[in-house]
């Protein structure tokens, strides 16, 4: 029979494993948290006018990590561009969150013209919903509007100026859902309230959460980190450069 001494030192070893196994975790999990917490700040913390907070360069096991996140699923609605871009963005975000509207209206649409067009930039988006039911409900609606091909139009008019000032409430998502040109509203409907639509939206939430994503938006660009609605100039250097780091 082992002795006290040895077991304890054989659960020690066996307890090791498991550790190891979720350093890579952890580690991206501190390197995106870091960057992206003051992203969405409460309305009494001190911010600049863009909501941003500057991103450390992340270690480059870490970035893998991150980068390995793409999904490139050629048949996902809540994408576009090519799926083999030699660039992905992965955006987290939530309706009800004005930096992200600010990030969807001023500076979205240039990144999509200047660089989704021409095949450089694939952009996939993540509901990330933090602020409550709204939120919530807001996310499973722009999932179903994507069973429908119309992902782009909801997220634009839900994004629209002045939109977040009118809630997300039932009768608001389905007038949002017309304004963005959804076909089947029945359908919609019964999607936006599907088991589906909400395991879609958890997933998107477990994945931000795994790896340190607390505040919206928080972005990736090839795995790394830009917190907050930042300058057009922010995304457009981290672009080039991946895209250049991504040539044979």
């Amino acid at each position: 029979m082992s002795s006290p001494k040895t077991r304890t030192k054989a659960a020690s070893k066996s307890s090791a494993k498991p550790l190891l196994i979720s350093t890579g975790v952890a580690l991206a999990a501190v390197t995106l948290g870091l960057v992206s917490w003051q992203a969405t700040a409460p309305a009494d913390q001190d911010r600049d006018s863009t909501g941003s907070a500057p991103a450390a360069a992340p270690r480059s096991d870490t970035s893998a990590a991150l980068r390995a996140l793409a999904r490139r699923e050629a048949g996902d609605k809540l994408a576009v561009g090519r799926a083999d871009a030699p660039v992905v963005l992965i955006e987290y975000s939530d309706f009800k969150c004005g930096y992200c509207g600010k990030f969807a209206r001023d500076t979205e649409p240039e990144l999509v013209r200047k660089y989704v067009e021409n095949g450089t930039l694939r952009i996939e988006w993540r509901n990330f919903p933090i602020f409550g039911a709204e939120s919530e409900a807001a996310a499973r609606a722009a999932w179903a509007a994507g069973q429908q091909d119309r992902f782009a139009a909801f997220h634009s008019a839900a994004y629209a100026d002045g939109s977040k000032e009118k809630g997300f409430a039932e009768p608001r998502l389905l007038e949002l859902a017309r304004e963005a040109g959804v076909p089947d509203l029945e359908r919609f409907k019964a999607d936006s309230a599907g088991a589906e639509a909400a395991a879609a939206v958890k997933k998107d939430q477990e994945e931000g959460y795994r790896i340190g994503v607390t505040s919206t938006p928080s972005f990736l660009v090839n795995g790394k980190p830009i917190a907050g609605a930042q300058p057009l100039g922010a995304f457009t250097a981290a672009i080039e450069q991946a895209a250049a780091a991504a040539k044979p």
